[in-house]
């Protein structure tokens, strides 16, 4: 279906058409016809889908159709990310482009001052995360008194979160009209999501499900290969090296393994950049910056810290781990295949992650097509230790560390170096506590010991036969 079949006004047309939109993606579809007519929504759908468009074009929509600006916020759309609150101000903004209204992200991680700023000048929609949304509320800064649309985005990792009792407080604090229309997107429909649903919404709202397996099969060439874990790195450069590899996100499971992987492709000529939880939020946003004006076009991250990044024009979305959800598997390779868009996802199954293999396809119902990377492909690993480059940054690190006072006086040296000497001449004592202690060899002797050192309550495990 295209967007003219839904009676949008022209310049919300206009900003359509500037995106390069022309025919509504499944969820759009079936969503937008219901959601334009102001009842209240619940949709599944996965990242990726298009559901923001959704929400966004219904609240444009009646923002025009009330023919008014205010410049007190009107729609407030919850989101459990910063990263996706910014990108939803980002969507607001390009479509809303050939109209009046002003839109705002806010959340956490930055100061209040800029924010606040922007809310006394007066803004039509807001784009939240919980706890930022809170405090702004409390101090009265921000009025939710105008509030008539209310959406809850990507509901289920609000859940897994935290955030229940914060998306409570809002929906408690959010006028009490019966026009209010309130829509709720998530991956999954649980009975958590029903409880929210049946607390806060208008009675018999519309449900609306996308099946997960439907996105991922569909439009997203799937592969997997077959790696040990020495070849595992040799095997991504390989790949990378391959031209079709324009724009990449790169997965894996631990903090750790993102930031030796990054420091290992930047060592072998490959330019990436390294998304975790502990890189700062003005940091976070310059890479995604990067990213998406092409200066960057390798992206490393780990599962929690790419919730809610929107990259577009993602060519590849490599699983250098494979998850151990296997609904994060759903999530990650959506990166690529967004709106409507086709892509690509390799999975490296090494020996670690290989168990993880037959859940992924059970729950994608889809057998994922085997391939193989060549040995001439592979790049060999020119970048050195990560461990030693690390041990001699912490070295550099402690004797710069501020406050720290690493010289001495001529008495504090004179004074020092002869204990030097005197402990280096010491001779340890047999009986020295230094000593490492042997438990008895017999399983009687060890009952013993263990009862000398926790008591006489302590008993033996061990099951004889």
């Amino acid at each position: 279906m295209k967007f003219e079949r839904l009676n949008f006004h022209k310049d919300l047309l206009k900003g359509i058409a500037k995106l390069g939109f022309e025919r509504c993606t499944p969820v759009q579809e079936q969503s937008l016809p219901e959601s334009l007519a102001g009842k209240d929504i619940i949709t599944q759908a996965q990242t990726g889908t298009g559901k923001t468009a959704v929400y966004l074009l219904s609240i444009l929509n009646k923002l025009i159709s009330d023919r008014k600006v205010v410049r007190n916020p009107s729609a407030l759309i919850m989101v459990p990310t910063r990263e996706l609150a910014i990108q939803v101000d980002y969507d607001a903004k390009s479509l809303g482009k050939y109209l009046p209204f002003r839109s705002l992200a806010v959340y956490g991680g930055v100061g209040y001052a800029k924010q606040e700023s922007e809310l006394s000048r007066g803004v039509d929609i807001i784009a939240a995360t919980p706890g930022r949304m809170i405090d702004l509320y409390k101090s009265k800064t921000l009025s939710l008194s105008n509030i008539d649309q209310f959406i809850i985005d990507e509901a289920d990792r609000m859940f897994d979160m935290g955030f229940t009792p914060d998306i409570r407080y809002i929906a408690e604090h959010l006028p009490r009209r019966k026009s209010r229309q309130t829509m709720l997107f998530s991956a999954t429909i649980d009975s958590r999501v029903i409880r929210l649903a049946s607390k806060y919404m208008k009675p018999d709202p519309v449900l609306v499900e996308i099946e997960p397996e439907q996105v991922t099969v569909d439009l997203i060439d799937q592969r997997l290969v077959y790696v040990s874990n020495e070849e595992k790195l040799p095997t991504l450069m390989g790949l990378l090296k391959r031209p079709a590899f324009e724009r990449v996100i790169i997965f894996t499971n631990m903090k750790r393994t993102a930031e030796r992987l990054g420091w290992k492709l930047v060592g072998n000529g490959f330019p990436a950049k390294v998304i975790t939880g502990d890189v700062a939020q003005s940091k976070r946003q310059q890479i995604i910056d990067r990213i998406k004006s092409g200066r960057v076009k390798i992206l490393v991250a780990t599962e929690v810290a790419a919730r809610g990044l929107h990259i577009e024009d993602v060519s590849h979305v490599i699983n250098y781990d494979l998850p151990n959800d296997a609904a994060n598997y759903v999530h990650r390779i959506g990166r690529t295949a967004r709106a409507g868009k086709t892509g690509i996802a390799y999975s490296l199954v090494c020996e670690d992650h290989a168990l993880n293999l037959p859940k992924i396809e059970s729950f994608i119902d889809c057998k994922i097509k085997r391939k193989w990377v060549e040995e001439s492909e592979m790049v060999k690993d020119m970048a050195g230790s990560f461990r030693k480059q690390r041990n001699k940054e912490k070295g550099r690190e402690s004797r710069h560390s501020p406050g720290k006072n690493t010289s001495f006086t001529a008495e504090q040296k004179r004074n020092k170096r002869p204990i030097k000497k005197e402990l280096r001449g010491m001779k340890k004592r047999p009986d020295s506590t230094n000593k490492q202690k042997r438990l008895p060899s017999s399983e009687e002797e060890r009952i013993a010991y263990y009862k000398k050192k926790y008591g006489e309550d302590f008993t033996s495990t061990t099951k004889t036969s």
